[in-house]
């Protein structure tokens, strides 16, 4: 059974706090960060060790591509998905190709290492503003990043893994950052969904999870995104029929303080419809979440968590030889050149 609360870890191996963690639960999901990554032998070998300890837990790491790639030494380096978008002006062919190697390499390399998830790919639109979206959204213009989204969430699940996109309903109309502010846009619904709400709407179907943003939206509900029930249940569970699992972002960032704390946190997110919290870079709050849920449990949807198990097919060993490897290896390493 999967619980409600994925955390992360300190270093490169388990300690025998963090294996007594693993074992609560209510714990469901661990996160793994550029910290707890050496090489790719090593991650295989904490993956393995944690699976000892908790067999059914979801492995989760942000492996988007260009500046948010955490398994960097000895993977494939990938580019900010702005490339691809930036492609489709002078070759729209090329680029739908490109993106759909890249999504492929990007989750057979995760899988290959025994990781199910990478929180992928990013549905937000680039609107010139956010600094901390920027070069990882795959265009200006919703309906191009539709057609490059879908190539590469095609190209995660040919890999054997499902797709996350983040961060709802979007991130890319708001200058503040928040991991160390509290967003708020100041759009209308309206506003919203002819531009924001494009990428989640032609491709909630294809999605087995989403992460809202922790942006406050005051037109819509005072709440941001992640803690509020028109948001996630009106909105994406209802007038979008979304059916996967919906991730918290991150309970540490500065745009989920306005809630309180830890416990406050966890509570907001998953009574506005959250399956499953993330509480990482704080082993004090993640204990306090778990306390929470000690006294006020809550058991997700496990059906949803089905899908997001990883189907990966090859070991790395095997999958750094194979010809799709060698070749996607070839074309995204081309085009990290040209960009």
């Amino acid at each position: 059974m999967n619980g409600a609360l994925m955390l992360d870890l300190v270093g490169l191996e388990l300690d025998a706090e963090e294996k007594e963690i693993l074992q609560h639960p209510h714990v469901g999901g661990l996160i793994f960060f550029a910290r707890n990554y050496t090489g790719p032998e090593q991650i295989q070998a904490l993956v393995n060790s944690v699976r000892a300890v908790r067999p059914e837990i979801i492995i989760a790491v942000d492996q988007e591509g260009g500046r948010v790639q955490r398994f960097r030494d000895g993977f494939v380096k990938l580019p900010p998905m702005k490339v691809f978008g930036d492609t489709f002006a002078y070759d729209p062919i090329k680029a739908r190709e490109l993106a759909h190697q890249c999504g492929w390499l990007m989750a057979a390399e995760v899988l290959a290492v025994g990781v199910d998830i990478s929180f992928a790919p990013i549905l937000d639109v680039d609107c010139g503003l956010s600094k901390v979206i920027g070069n990882r959204s795959f265009h200006a213009d919703p309906e191009v990043a539709v057609i490059l989204l879908r190539e590469f969430i095609h190209g995660m699940h040919e890999a054997g893994m499902a797709a996350t996109g983040k961060h709802f309903p979007g991130h890319g109309s708001v200058e503040a950052d928040s991991h160390v502010a509290i967003p708020v846009d100041y759009r209308c619904f309206a506003e919203i969904n002819a531009l924001d709400l494009i990428p989640f709407k032609a491709l909630s179907s294809e999605l087995q999870g989403i992460m809202p943003a922790h942006v406050i939206y005051p037109e819509v509900d005072s709440k941001p995104a992640g803690f509020s029930p028109i948001w996630l249940q009106d909105v994406l569970r209802q007038s979008l029929g979304f059916n996967g699992v919906i991730f918290s972002d991150d309970l540490s960032m500065e745009g989920a303080g306005v809630v309180g704390g830890y416990a406050d946190r966890a509570d907001a997110a998953l009574e506005a419809g959250c399956d499953m919290v993330l509480a990482c870079n704080q082993r004090a709050g993640a204990i306090q979440i778990l306390e929470y849920l000690e006294k006020y449990p809550r058991i997700p949807h496990q059906h949803r968590f089905d899908a997001l198990r990883g189907k990966g097919k090859l070991k790395w060993n095997d999958l750094t030889k194979s010809p799709q490897w060698l070749a996607a290896e070839e074309a995204i390493r081309s085009i990290m050149v040209m960009s």
